[in-house]
């Protein structure tokens, strides 16, 4: 992680549904830090779709973990599709993170 910074999250969500978004923002994490599989970003990826299922609170979200990471889900996910077992982002890929 590239320092401190809060998950986006919603207060509605179970404890369950925040252990599996945190996931998804860890492997998202990965692909930029170091690599991350391309089976287990889409299988965190349909999860966190399960739970957040509208694409306007999904963009709400991405938007403000981006913000506060740098990182994109969105862009990671498109990544994936051209990935053949791993992913990893580049740093030009990457957000400034505002401080």
């Amino acid at each position: 992680m590239i320092g401190n910074y809060a998950y986006p999250m919603n207060s509605d969500w179970s404890h369950e549904e925040i252990a599996l978004v945190v996931n998804l923002y860890s492997l998202i994490e990965d692909a930029y830090e170091r690599r991350a599989r391309k089976e287990d970003l889409c299988l965190a990826y349909q999860a966190f779709k399960r739970i957040v299922p509208s694409k306007s609170e999904e963009k709400q979200l991405d938007k403000a973990f981006e913000e506060a990471s740098g990182y994109s889900i969105y862009r990671t996910m498109k990544a994936t599709k051209e990935a053949d077992i791993w992913v990893k982002m580049e740093e030009s890929q990457r957000q400034k993170r505002r401080k």
